[in-house]
């Protein structure tokens, strides 16, 4: 089978099987809905489950879909960064900065609510884009920055941030329950005003990947091969870098962390189609949102109507994906 066909019909499949997880999403949960009151209720407007469905179903479906596609494009970006497959949103210290941002805003009692967002969503969010930026600038001060500093100086600083929400839940141990919802994903308090606000980033932000894509093609032959190809290298690393760290963190002020959905999509994606990163993006976004579209609905289903944290379903799926990487490139 030729590249090309693959790669339409892999973009079929996607397209296909995320409509259906869409339909199951609105039609699965603690209260039983017929095939005929789901499509009564988006077509008609009128329903004994119309609110159960277009109010709490559909938003919750959307964000995780969105949630999804913005972590499997930051990995995918990162991946190509880094020219390391095993890279992911994380790796730079924006999810230990967002759990920290969260946790004391626990901590403080902050009762605020700024365009759908919690205080402890902005909180995640500016700490985690406060933490990527301190990354970034201590590993700038070298005389030459490299990957593996970035790499080190972001696992240094995910430890410390890492620590210290772990001091800050042993002083307060009754926020525990609402700091799980940070530590492990969900998306049980999904709202409409959420999934807009990240709808408002990934799209610009797959646009822009994309436009960039040629760029990041040239970076994965080496710095120096791209600049003498025209690339303007430093200008372009930034920009991929401040993109792949906001898409992050935008998801883990509205989810909390989700593991494993930046380094397994992408990289299985790269296996099927090629890595190319002006077909790669793309499709790694709409893979992402399949994969984790699925992981919300089994994560509410499986023990309905009790539900698992959805980083609990990625991990399960995603660590034996992480070993056989592993494995694969030992073997390479």
């Amino acid at each position: 089978m030729s590249q090309k066909r693959r790669q339409r019909l892999f973009l079929l499949a996607l397209l296909v099987l995320s409509l259906s997880g869409f339909c199951l999403s609105l039609k699965l949960g603690p209260v039983q809905t017929s095939w005929g009151e789901l499509f009564r209720s988006i077509f008609a407007g009128q329903g004994e489950f119309y609110g159960i469905i277009l109010n709490l179903r559909l938003p919750r479906a959307v964000l995780a879909y969105l949630v999804g596609a913005a972590l499997a494009l930051a990995g995918a970006i990162l991946q190509g960064y880094f020219r390391n497959p095993l890279a992911d949103p994380f790796i730079l210290g924006a999810s230990s900065g967002a759990s920290l941002g969260a946790v004391l805003s626990l901590q403080l009692g902050l009762a605020v609510n700024l365009a759908g967002l919690s205080a402890q969503s902005l909180l995640a969010f500016l700490t985690s884009l406060m933490l990527v930026g301190t990354v970034y600038l201590i590993s700038e001060r070298r005389r030459f920055q490299t990957g593996e500093s970035l790499l080190l100086t972001g696992i240094a600083a995910g430890a410390l941030a890492s620590a210290l929400t772990s001091f800050l839940l042993f002083r307060r141990a009754d926020a525990y329950e609402q700091a799980v919802f940070w530590l492990l994903g969900s998306f049980s308090l999904a709202e409409w005003r959420q999934a807009w606000l990240l709808l408002a980033a990934v799209l610009p932000g797959l646009f822009l990947a994309q436009r960039l894509a040629r760029d990041m093609n040239l970076l994965s032959l080496g710095e120096e091969t791209a600049r003498s190809l025209g690339s303007p290298v430093k200008t372009v690393r930034r920009i991929f870098l401040l993109l792949a760290t906001l898409l992050a963190s935008f998801s883990v002020s509205v989810a909390g962390i989700i593991g494993f959905v930046g380094l397994i999509v992408p990289h299985a994606v790269r296996l099927i189609i090629g890595p190319d990163h002006r077909r790669l993006f793309i499709y790694a976004a709409l893979a992402g949102g399949l994969f984790l579209l699925l992981s919300d609905l089994v994560a509410r289903t499986i023990y309905s109507p009790s539900e698992l944290p959805v980083g609990v379903v990625t991990a399960a799926f995603g660590a034996p994906f992480f070993i056989y990487l592993l494995n694969r490139r030992r073997r390479d």
